[in-house]
């Protein structure tokens, strides 16, 4: 997908200190667990009080993340919400399981099952905004934002003029617990900011909301410009170099910085050697020490990969001391890929 457009404004709730915040003075948060959580805000004045105490942790973050994006732009009116999420609300969903089993299928609350649904965060941003237009989730595991951001370049395309675009995913302690047992975290405790020097099999966990206001025209304060994306399934390695070069081509550009999502775990990390080896002299960090690995950590990686450009600047103390910064970051390639099935790259550019 080759039509550009412009995150005109952004906001991110993550486990660093993103929300509402200067990031380029803000501490490293790191965690010793393998699981990195996020740093709620003061939800106050972001959702109504009668509706945050029966909301879970996902939905609070989605909808506080969504309405800041909205507000910092003016409330606008988006011409469509659409969001990516890998499994909507756990949260309500294992509550849910468990009334089941509590309650033997009987006098069960709806009020979890309806929560607990994918499209859960976009109905709560439409009703509180009162916005009935177009409005879509996608749940595609590791492409589910991704997915998303190719929806609203559509919708773009098509002749709406701003889309607000999110993706969010929480982690819960049992499906920490779940996902253990299948060999998706590392079995030996790590401190997260040593992440990339110790790669094993597995990784650390993490959680995260972060939503964007596309627009199909540049704005005054926009951040950057997505200038091309490129989604593969399960491709093998000629396929994927192939999609790089395609892409890099296509913009005529050599990036000034890799921002990756290489997270130490050794089952999947000759897809980041490839890529990084398809780029010399091209500078790489990687975004998940600060976030963690879940399904829409892309959103996350974008959210920092815009803000960086907009700065010309990197938040360097959240970074290995001896990072190979670049003169300017006017060209940022992210590159994600979720357990060496789904594969996406994303080209941010500085605005012209």
């Amino acid at each position: 997908m080759n039509f550009p457009c412009y995150i005109q404004h952004q906001c991110a709730i993550s486990p660093q200190h993103t929300f509402k915040a200067d990031i380029f003075s803000a501490p490293l948060v790191t965690t010793d667990d393998n699981m990195l959580q996020v740093l709620p805000p003061d939800y106050a004045g972001l959702i109504p009080p009668n509706a945050l105490r029966r909301m879970s942790k996902v939905l609070k973050m989605g909808l506080a993340t969504a309405v800041q994006c909205l507000a910092d732009a003016g409330h606008p009116q988006p011409d469509a919400i659409i969001t990516g999420t890998g499994k909507g609300s756990l949260q309500d969903m294992e509550k849910f399981i468990k009334d089941i089993v509590t309650y033997q299928e009987t006098a069960l609350n709806p009020t979890q099952f309806i929560q607990s649904t994918f499209n859960a965060v976009n109905g709560l941003i439409a009703l509180q905004q009162q916005n009935t237009r177009y409005n879509n989730t996608f749940v595609h595991r590791g492409l589910s934002f991704e997915s998303a951001l190719l929806d609203a370049m559509l919708q773009l395309a098509e002749g709406k003029q701003l889309v607000l675009l999110g993706g969010f995913d929480e982690v819960t302690a049992d499906q920490f617990q779940i996902k253990s047992h299948s060999g998706w975290w590392k079995k030996e405790k790590i401190h997260s900011a040593d992440l990339l020097q110790h790669v094993s099999p597995g990784t650390i966990a993490g959680e995260g909301a972060a939503f964007f206001l596309l627009g199909d025209q540049p704005a005054a304060n926009s951040y950057a410009k997505i200038a091309g994306i490129r989604l593969l399934n399960r491709p093998g390695a000629a396929k994927l170099e192939g999609a790089l070069q395609t892409l890099l081509a296509t913009h005529q550009v050599q990036p000034d910085l890799l921002l990756s999502g290489r997270n130490g775990d050794s089952n999947y990390q000759h897809f980041y050697e490839q890529i990084s080896a398809a780029l010399p002299g091209v500078p790489e960090v990687s975004f998940k020490p600060l976030s963690g690995e879940y399904e829409t950590a892309h959103a996350f990686g974008m959210w920092l990969g815009a803000e960086m450009i907009k700065a010309g600047k990197a938040p360097q103390q959240w970074f290995p001391a001896d990072t190979p910064w670049p003169s300017k970051l006017e060209n940022v390639l992210l590159y994600n890929q979720y357990y060496g099935e789904q594969h996406a790259f994303i080209l941010l550019q500085k605005m012209a």
